[in-house]
């Protein structure tokens, strides 16, 4: 997994003119780690191309997935008429997102990762399609702020409007809207907690 990440790190180059000083080609994974925030105010002035997009997704495949299934699918908005529609679709995001230039809708298939043939393996069940989502999307926002990107990941979101405006299917649980820009701002970063409160050594 780690060569998957120091992966993400050598493909860092926005061909858009947008640069952002914080990271740069030459910036170390623990850089992309530290300087990644949940950014809720975006350059307006800066947009992102289809081709950049594609560069993230292409990243985000590369994560790992309960036997490969990559259960993962995403919906972008990028056009002006799809990027409004989801702008109403995010609850009280929609101000915090409204100069961010992309529109991410992550989604997972159900009864994949899980699953065998057929068969929940275990308590946690379709859990592990959520689980693959989470990784997929964690590989997309780091690979984002390589490239100089930054994102919110938008739990309030109206799931039905959300799969008939891109025909979702059924079959696929709507997880997250995840904004794509560049900062407007440089954000706080909040305190993590200490280490000895989240792990146990035996």
């Amino acid at each position: 997994m780690f060569g998957a990440f120091m992966a993400l790190l050598s493909m860092t180059s926005c061909n858009n003119g947008n640069s952002n000083e914080n990271v740069t080609s030459t910036s170390s994974f623990d850089e992309v780690l530290t300087s990644r925030r949940s950014v809720r105010n975006y350059d307006a002035s800066k947009k992102i191309t289809e081709a950049e997009v594609r560069d993230l997704i292409k990243a985000a495949q590369e994560a790992p997935s309960w036997a490969n299934q990559q259960p993962t699918k995403y919906y972008v908005a990028i056009s002006e008429e799809k990027l409004a529609a989801v702008q109403d679709m995010v609850g009280g995001n929609k101000e915090r997102i409204k100069n961010a230039p992309v529109l991410i809708v992550s989604t997972f298939e159900r009864g994949k990762s899980g699953f065998f043939q057929g068969n929940q393996t275990n308590e946690v069940g379709d859990g592990w399609g959520a689980y693959d989502n989470g990784l997929s999307n964690c590989y997309l926002i780091l690979k984002a702020r390589a490239m100089g990107f930054d994102t919110l990941i938008m739990g309030m979101r109206e799931a039905d409007k959300l799969r008939e405006l891109f025909t979702i299917p059924e079959n696929e649980t709507i997880m997250a809207v995840i904004a794509l820009g560049y900062r407007a701002e440089e954000p706080n970063r909040p305190e993590r907690k200490n280490l000895d409160e989240i792990v146990k050594f035996f």
